[in-house]
């Protein structure tokens, strides 16, 4: 902790609430090496919030407290969290700081904006929230592997058609397990699209999000994406039928039809096989509920993937709306891993090494 961090909160509470000594001071007793120890040991160096003042003397490389000396120490990742006042945060000289920390190898997120302090209303500086912070640190350590700097397409979700202006016809879909592969594949070091339906959960960090409403929405997307993509994880829940005439107006209850007549919707993933990249890797779902290999055996190869992602609908922990699954990977030279139940992060995690093992083949 800086010496102003203290005047905010005081060094006891972290160790109370941490169990861990909080260093502090640069020439404490018996600590006048701690910033050398400190950074060889640290995996990662996280500064939130970085202050004004800091990002100043982290800019100009002083080392007047355990902190900045650290900082001059280390060869580990640093993330700088920056938090103020927002005309603080606008000055030029905070702007030229913030620009020449990022040129010294140093990751500086933006701050959010919201609410400030002092009643100063609303706007860039605040902190963003602890989850953001999480993730980032994630990718600051991960980004180094066989998916850094390659672009993600992954669709998540269910789509909705339309049978009128206020009803529609979609499924169970949360877009768990298609967040999951975005969010991991961002935190690899992967430039990541995704295209999703309605989620039922939040949007993953770093992400360039693309919203879409109907599985013609989303065809029209994955076509518009998917040349520069290197690779794609087919991860939506699309409809497989919309209506065939939609209603203009409200259905009213008195009105309805005896049957409503329904349309297939288009076949997303056939329909890229113009579209796909040369050597780009092509990763489908199959959501069953009988026979599950088999037939995910067959839409793999009908569909020209190197590899789906197979589960039973029907199985407990395993369907929509959980945030754990129980999956199959077929690959398309025959291989299967059969994986245990585990949670929906972790079967992203485990696709996308496999999806690494199949681009460092090529």
């Amino acid at each position: 902790m800086t010496r102003a961090a203290t005047e905010f909160v005081g060094a006891v509470t972290f160790e109370a609430l941490t169990g861990r000594a909080v260093h502090t001071g640069l020439f404490d007793a018996g600590r006048a090496l701690d910033h050398i120890k400190l950074a060889r040991e640290a995996t990662a160096i996280v500064v939130a919030p970085a202050t004004a003042d800091f990002l100043a003397r982290a800019a100009t490389g002083q080392a007047d407290d355990l902190l900045t000396a650290c900082l001059l120490a280390a060869r580990c990742p640093v993330l700088f969290v920056p938090a103020m006042n927002d005309q603080m945060w606008a000055h030029g000289q905070t702007r030229l700081n913030v620009a020449h920390v990022r040129e010294l190898g140093y990751v500086v997120l933006e701050p959010d904006s919201g609410d400030l302090a002092a009643g100063e209303g609303s706007g860039p500086g605040r902190m963003p929230e602890p989850e953001t912070i999480f993730s980032h640190i994630g990718r600051l350590l991960e980004q180094r592997g066989v998916l850094a700097g390659r672009r993600v397409l992954v669709t998540a979700g269910p789509t909705r058609e339309a049978i009128d202006p206020v009803r529609f016809v979609s499924n169970h879909s949360s877009g768990r397990m298609g967040v999951a592969v975005a969010r991991a594949a961002w935190r690899r070091g992967a430039v990541v699209d995704l295209i999703a339906g309605p989620l039922s959960v939040a949007a993953p960090t770093g992400v360039a999000m693309h919203a879409v409403e109907s599985t013609a929405d989303m065809a029209a997307a994955v076509e518009h994406l998917l040349p520069d993509a290197d690779v794609l994880v087919m991860a939506a829940a699309p409809a497989d039928f919309r209506p065939a005439k939609p209603a203009s107006t409200k259905i009213k209850k008195s009105a309805a039809p005896a049957a409503l007549a329904l349309d297939p919707t288009p076949d997303i993933l056939n329909a890229t096989r113009a579209a796909r990249r040369p050597g780009a890797v092509m990763v489908g779902f199959a959501l069953e509920t009988g026979h599950a290999i088999e037939n995910a055996g067959d839409k793999l190869a009908a569909k020209v993937l190197d590899l789906i992602v197979v589960n039973d609908a029907t199985e407990p922990g395993a369907g929509f709306g959980v945030d754990t699954n129980r999956v199959t990977l077929l690959a398309r030279d025959g291989s299967q891993q059969c994986l245990p139940l585990m949670s929906k992060d972790e079967v992203a995690d485990a696709i996308l090494d496999r999806v690494e093992e199949l681009i460092g083949g090529r």
